[in-house]
């Protein structure tokens, strides 16, 4: 008989794609295998280089994944919610952590340490590919977010994060969406790729045209189909 705890991580188990082919003895094997950890927002799961220690599975809460550099400027490049698997890649190649990740709220994690995982994945093959489309979808994301650092402007990168934002996230009343922004804009500028000055400067250059509107971190977005009509005509 599974406890509550081992209910509720089965649960979220059953939602990651990796694992979806599993049996039920298969999944037992997986809890009795797994540490269920907590963090506190904004506290650090594990940092950019730390040796691989094993794989996460977002249970609740969401996880940021990011590079910093050298400055301290940092890059986004995905934030993870419930049923989300985090670092299949150095679990599998043996290296550090390539990026690092950060509770963005109260966050609970299930953990599996590299060699059980690796053990799992010598007896169900089929596991190993799962993890390989998802690395390869992680992948298409990143080649998507250098494009788009490459090739687009501040505005059209800000523009097409309040879109998916809004999209996400946001009350729809019509064609009009109300969302509430990240805590500051020095996170929406790690999202990005560009700097919290940018990011401030170019919201209220969408405020003055009538594209947004913003309340401290509250942003109404009067009409969506005019905004993505903006971006496409800032898409270089």
């Amino acid at each position: 008989m599974l406890t509550e705890q081992e209910a509720a991580s089965l649960a979220v188990l059953k939602r990651v794609p990796i694992f979806s082919s599993l049996t039920e003895q298969e999944f037992a094997f997986l809890t009795s295998h797994l540490l269920q950890r907590k963090y506190a927002a904004g506290e650090l799961i594990f940092g950019e280089g730390d040796p691989c220690a094993g794989l996460y599975v977002v249970q609740s809460g969401n996880v940021r994944i990011f590079k910093s550099s050298a400055g301290g400027r940092e890059q986004v490049l995905s934030i993870d919610g419930p049923g989300s698997s985090i670092a299949e890649l150095p679990v599998f190649d043996g290296g550090n952590y390539p990026a690092a990740a950060q509770a963005v709220s109260d966050s609970t994690l299930l953990f599996f340490s590299r060699q059980d995982f690796q053990a799992l994945c010598l007896q169900h093959p089929q596991v190993a590919l799962k993890v390989l489309r998802v690395i390869g979808g992680r992948l298409r994301r990143l080649v998507n977010i250098i494009e788009e650092l490459s090739f687009t402007t501040v505005r059209h990168r800000l523009i097409a994060l309040l879109v998916r934002l809004g999209k996400a996230e946001g009350t729809r009343n019509g064609d009009a969406i109300t969302l509430t922004l990240p805590a500051n804009n020095s996170e929406l500028a790690a999202q990005i790729g560009t700097v919290r000055e940018l990011v401030s400067r170019n919201l209220s250059r969408l405020q003055s045209e009538g594209l947004i509107q913003v309340d401290n971190r509250k942003l109404d977005i009067p009409s969506l189909k005019r905004l993505e009509a903006e971006l496409q005509a800032s898409g270089g």
